[in-house]
This record gives C-alpha cells, sequence and structure tokens, in this order.
C-alpha cells in the first residue's frame, strides 16, 4: 500500500469515438445514437494505482500508449468513461503546449488568467508575480501577445506559474522538452526543490535519464494497458530492454558467417563470476559468464581510485551461433544515470564470428578521471550486430558496484577535467607562427 494516496485510480478507462467523417457524428446525433456511426478508441483500459503523497511518480511509454491521457484525468480535463478517479489536492499541470493561454492576452494578462483558474485570488497573484516573472525570464515580451513567443518562451511562462502557485500535485507532460538546456536544468532543480517541499510530481517523458533522476516509482503503459509498474530503475531497464528489442526486429543483421566444423574456442583466461545481477535481459544466444575490476596486474580492485588505472575485464560465452559479437559496458554512477560506456566495436576492435560453446574474454583498460567520491556501477553486455543494427543477446544491470575514492583536490560536479593554467598569457599572433 502507498502510505497516504493522494490520487487513487480503480478501474479507469478511457474510450474515445472516432468518426470515419464529420458526416457521420450528424448522422449518429440525428438519430439520437440509435445508428452507431462511430468506432471506440480505448486510450486507456482497467487502470489501477495509488500514488502517494510526495511521491515523484514517473510515466513512459511509445507515443499513443495513453500517457497524456492519464495525465489528463489527473488534471480533470477527461473524465473516465469506466471506474473512478480520485484527486485530493490543487493540481498545477503544464500539460500540452500553451494549454490554458489566451494567444491574443499579452504574458502578463496570462499569468493573471492561468493563475486565477489555478485558483489563486488577485491578491495572491500580485504577491507572487515578481517571482514568477523572474523565473520565466522573457523580459520584455511580458507585455506582448502570446500569439509573439516561441515555444520555449511559452514553457518558460506557463512553468513559472505553475511552480508558484503553491500546488500539491504537479503534472508535467513533456513540454520541458521544447526548452533550451539551461532553462531545463533550472526547471529540473526546482522538481528537486518541490520534491524535498513534499509536492506529488506526476511527470511524463520520453528522456530515460531525467525519469531515472527524478523518478520514485514508474508506470510504463504500453497500448493503453500497464505493462510494468514498480521501481524506476527496474521499469526503466525493462522498458529500454523491450525497445531496443523492438527495434532489432525491423533491422537486417548481417548474416551468420562461421568456419566449419571445428573445436569451441576457449580463452586463455575466463572470469567465471558475476557479484550482482539486479535485472538481465536479451534473447540469450549468448550470454556474459563473469565481470571483474582489476588493477593492471590482474588483482581484483577493492574500489577505484581517480588518475589511476584499471581493467574491466568480461567473459562470454556463445549458445548459438553469433555473427558479429559486440562486447561492451555502461557506467553508471549512484542515481543510476549512464555516466559513460564504451564496447569492442566503438573502441573499432571487431570480435571473430563465434560458435556455440565459444568463449571470448575482452580487457577494457581504463585511465580513470577524478570522479566524484560516490559509488559506481558496470553493466556488462554482449549483442549480436553492429552499433546500429543490432540484438541483444545479454545485458546485466549493475553487475559489479565499486567506490571511488577521493580525490586530491575538490571535485566540482561530476568530475575534473585535465587543465593547464595559464596566468597574463597571450596567443602568438599570425605573423608570429613560423612557416614551414
Amino acid at each position: 500500500m502507498v502510505p497516504e494516496p493522494i490520487i487513487t485510480f480503480e478501474s479507469v478507462s478511457k474510450s474515445y469515438s472516432i468518426y470515419d467523417s464529420p458526416g457521420d457524428r450528424l448522422k449518429e446525433l440525428a438519430t439520437f445514437n440509435r445508428l452507431k456511426r462511430h468506432r471506440d478508441f480505448w486510450a486507456l483500459r482497467d487502470l489501477s494505482l495509488q500514488i502517494g503523497r510526495g511521491e515523484t511518480f514517473c510515466v513512459i511509454g511509445e507515443n499513443g500508449s495513453g500517457k497524456s491521457t492519464f495525465l489528463q484525468l489527473v488534471a480533470g480535463i477527461l473524465e473516465p468513461t469506466t471506474g473512478t478517479a480520485e484527486v485530493r489536492g490543487r493540481v498545477a499541470a503544464l500539460l500540452e503546449l500553451g494549454a490554458g493561454f489566451n494567444p491574443e492576452f499579452s504574458g502578463r494578462e496570462n499569468v493573471y488568467l492561468n493563475a486565477a483558474i489555478l485558483g489563486l485570488s488577485r491578491a495572491e497573484i500580485d504577491a507572487r508575480f515578481a517571482q514568477i516573472v523572474a523565473f520565466a525570464e522573457i523580459g520584455e515580451f511580458l507585455e506582448q501577445p502570446v500569439k509573439t513567443y516561441s515555444s520555449g518562451m511559452v514553457v518558460r511562462l506557463a512553468f513559472a506559474v505553475a511552480i508558484h502557485v503553491d500546488p500539491e500535485i504537479l503534472l508535467v507532460d513533456e513540454a520541458l522538452a521544447v526548452g533550451d538546456i539551461y532553462f531545463r536544468q533550472r526547471c529540473l532543480r526546482k522538481v528537486h526543490e518541490l520534491r524535498q517541499q513534499g509536492v506529488t510530481i506526476l511527470f511524463v517523458s520520453h528522456s530515460m535519464g531525467d525519469v531515472k533522476a527524478i523518478g520514485d516509482r514508474t508506470l510504463w503503459l504500453d497500448q493503453g494497458r500497464v505493462r510494468d509498474l514498480g521501481a524506476t530503475d527496474a521499469v526503466v531497464g525493462r522498458y529500454l530492454a523491450a525497445m531496443a528489442e523492438k527495434d532489432a526486429a525491423y533491422l537486417e543483421l548481417k548474416p551468420t558467417a562461421l568456419p566449419g566444423q571445428r573445436a569451441a574456442v576457449q580463452a586463455p583466461e575466463v572470469v567465471r563470476h558475476i557479484p550482482n545481477v539486479d535485472h538481465r535481459h536479451g534473447d540469450r544466444r549468448a550470454e556474459v559468464i563473469g565481470i571483474a575490476v582489476l588493477d593492471e596486474h590482474g588483482r581484483p580492485l577493492a574500489s577505484l581510485e581517480p588518475n589511476a588505472r584499471c581493467v574491466v575485464r568480461i567473459s562470454a560465452r556463445a549458445n548459438e551461433a553469433i555473427g558479429q559479437p559486440n562486447i561492451g559496458f555502461m557506467l553508471r554512477n549512484h542515481l543510476g544515470l549512464d555516466f559513460a560506456g564504451t564496447n569492442t566495436l566503438r573502441e573499432n576492435i571487431e570480435l571473430e564470428a563465434m560458435a556455440p560453446e565459444d568463449v571470448v574474454t575482452v580487457d577494457f583498460h581504463l585511465d580513470l578521471p577524478e570522479l566524484y567520491p560516490s559509488a559506481f556501477s558496470f553493466s556488462p553486455a554482449i549483442a549480436d550486430g553492429n552499433l546500429t543494427h543490432y540484438k541483444m543477446c545479454d545485458w546485466i544491470d549493475n553487475a559489479i558496484s565499486l567506490q571511488m575514492g577521493h580525490a586530491e583536490g575538490q571535485v566540482y560536479g561530476y568530475l575534473h577535467l585535465p587543465c593547464r593554467v595559464e596566468v597574463n598569457a597571450r596567443f602568438a599572433q599570425p605573423e608570429e607562427v613560423p612557416h614551414g
């Protein structure tokens, strides 16, 4: 059970009537629905869930899966066709671009209009107007009609209003995707602040990085039905795996070309231990059988050190013929975000085709930069195909995790870039550069 649910859906379904032509709608109305001229499109089917107060709840899925319909039901814009949707608390919604704005009104007028719709009095809007304008940063355009705004400016103003009406529930539906990187970063920081204040946030996005950064739980919708619901890392992992498999079904892979009958190839040294498996996916035509993080002499590392060298060793076995094996790993930070990664093809290493029972070991020699002290995990994988046309054979989430030690100096942000500093220097003028 979710503690203190603020949103409760019980067997909610939403249907839209689809007509082949406008005339069919009129004919159906003329017969008072006795002659059905439409077909039903079910955007959502039998959705039951609870969302707790203060929870950041993300919704993912392909286009047309019902994500926006779900948020519109929470916002009260739509009513369920069947079932019940109960929402307790003031809702501020950033849904369709410019929704709730009158394009003929100025930005100032739309601030007052939108905030009044969300339940604020004139005095409350007056008290918060300066903060809204400061966050939006649209300058003199505040006095211009909204129809003259760019899409990014509309989002700036809409988001500024939404976060300053003291919402108990904030809905964000992919609108931030049209903003510039500076404003998106400010918005995401504000989302984190609202989380700390106990605001419930429903966030729809195709950016899995953003979802993993802020989501407590994630709902995966597929053709209007719940495909998965649970902890964000696990749901996103299964979603990405399904998308990779779907994409691979449309791609033509290089035909398998293997030598004739021969003995299975065995690597001289093989890792046969996987410390941890959070989630695993792939068709298992080949599989990772071991991963280790070692020093330059092949000794297992207990931790990572800034500016040190290490070796990520991955062993994999083919269960079926693999025409284009590609082995690699993803490095993740403590938030579960994909921090860095590589694979054999990315490093211009083409592995030989593998026959069943072949075992190969790949060593990735890394020069670690100065990273901030935190836990980092390695997720190994083997695929069949090239960098764009491939099928995932085996992927293991967070197979091994190590702590990064402290750097000699302060690390600002995520890593310290190699840097050489000069003071009062100047560049040589073109006529001073020697020729020949």
